[in-house]
């Protein structure tokens, strides 16, 4: 399995978020620090967003935070919210044209390993991520807390 870069950038997103706390960051700023993309980031916000994980807003003194503490932001929830729809193999797709898929035994293989995937990052939440603050703030170039 791989992660999909949309879904590495939200981890990367909700971790920057997380350290600027209650302070609205841009997502300009994010792109810099990553040295990413701002408008695949845009993309990445938006769907953050939609999700319920970010609160964000416009103006001179808008920008981007968390909806809810760290703690509250289950990693599990962010992957599903951000992996596209899961089709590991083309069979998973609706249209699931492979013509060997009523007598194959692959896809229910397959269904147990998204599963697995997803139980791991369930037990995790962003608060996780963040247990190394500083070096997390060192390495950004962010000011300490």
């Amino acid at each position: 399995m791989r992660v999909t870069t949309h879904s590495d950038y939200a981890l990367r997103v909700l971790i920057f978020a997380a350290l600027q706390g209650e302070k609205p960051c841009r997502i300009e700023d994010v792109a810099e620090r990553y040295r990413v993309s701002k408008s695949h980031l845009t993309k990445v916000v938006w769907s953050l967003s939609s999700a319920g994980f970010l609160v964000t807003s416009r103006g001179r003194a808008g920008g981007l935070r968390l909806a809810r503490p760290p703690e509250e932001i289950n990693l599990g929830d962010v992957m599903r919210a951000t992996e596209d729809n899961g089709a590991l193999v083309e069979c998973f797709n609706a249209s699931g044209l492979c013509v060997i898929t009523p007598a194959c035994k692959a896809r229910r293989i397959f269904r147990e390993a998204l599963e697995a995937f997803h139980a791991v990052f369930d037990k995790y939440t962003l608060a996780d991520l963040m247990t190394r603050e500083r070096d997390l703030r060192n390495v950004l170039g962010l000011e300490p807390a």
